[in-house]
């Protein structure tokens, strides 16, 4: 058995103490033989005072970020326009995929290439081609980004450069006499218009 122990006062056992003792051992087995039931580590030490602070540093950061995906991403700034060395500015559109042949929608960019917007305009509206259309929706595209994302006047710009690049080929097929198949291409373009403004260093106007 157990000696108990006895208090350096009185010399009487302190029995409160050595109950209180053995309860929480008893505690702490039964803790044990829980965790190794369940597969669980149990941790003896306890939480340090830095490692709850490290937590709730975290805790507080998740919060924070939750609370900015709640009020969204923060508006950007307008891109900065591109310029040429001359100092003129440059806007661009593009169009892809439209459903007309490279060969025909570049006889229409031939006609409004280094003209004033007004006059590409006017061009265009009185040129009668199929793919007249799809290059004066761009080229009004173009105009509506250099007001809109840039603050600039339409008045004042030019059309620089008006190419227009191959696409990918839509392939069908169209029966003919004896069992045959007659391949027919689609073929698709890739427009781009190009705007310059000139700048206090750059060209002056036609």
């Amino acid at each position: 058995m157990a000696r108990r122990k006895e208090s350096p006062e009185g010399g009487k056992p302190d029995v409160e103490k050595q109950e209180r003792e053995a309860a929480e051992a008893k505690a702490a087995e039964a803790a044990e033989e829980k965790a190794e039931a369940t597969g669980e580590k149990t941790e003896d030490a306890p939480e340090s005072k830095a490692d709850g602070e490290e937590k709730g540093s975290k805790r507080r950061g998740s919060a924070e970020t939750g609370a900015d995906a709640k009020k969204g991403p923060s508006p950007q700034a307008r891109p900065a326009p591109r310029r040429e060395s001359d100092g003129a500015i440059e806007v661009r559109a593009q169009a892809k995929y439209v459903r007309t042949a490279p060969r025909k929608a570049r006889l229409v960019m031939e006609h409004i290439r280094g003209k004033p917007v007004s006059d590409a305009l006017a061009i265009l509206a009185h040129t009668p081609r199929a793919a007249a259309k799809d290059v004066d929706r761009l080229l009004r595209s173009a105009v509506a980004n250099a007001e809109n994302n840039f603050e600039l006047d339409a008045d004042g710009m030019r059309v620089d450069a008006a190419y227009v690049d191959e696409g990918p080929t839509i392939k069908r097929y169209r029966p003919r006499a004896l069992g045959r198949a007659t391949r027919i291409d689609k073929r698709t373009s890739h427009m781009t218009i190009t705007l310059t403004v000139p700048g206090s260093a750059g060209e002056s106007e036609e």
